[in-house]
């Protein structure tokens, strides 16, 4: 009994990760374009002046997207070097794996 918590355990897990970079990712590219166009009044009905809080908003979502982004890539070129990604320090650093 204990195995079949433990595999829904894992199958939340993978759930929750693959909604988060699966849906999570684009929806947060899809808010900072949102946001970039508020920032630049870019709106075809009625007039809008540009928003400061708008561009900032975007250049934090897209670099969001962009760090994301950036740790997969780092996960997949540690592990082809026969490593891993260590967060112990409050920063990524690369690990022989055990």
């Amino acid at each position: 009994m204990k195995n079949l918590e433990f595999a829904a355990q894992a199958a939340w897990q993978v759930l929750a990760i693959g909604l988060l970079l699966g849906a999570g990712l684009p929806a947060l590219f899809a808010v900072g374009i949102k946001s970039l166009a508020w920032g630049t009044a870019h709106e075809t009905t009625g007039e809008m002046q540009p928003h400061p809080l708008g561009k900032a908003l975007a250049y934090v979502c897209f670099g969001l997207v962009l760090l994301a982004v950036l740790m997969g890539i780092t996960l997949i070129v540690a592990s082809g070097f026969g490593m891993q990604v260590d967060f112990s320090h409050g920063f990524p650093t690369f690990v022989k794996k055990h």
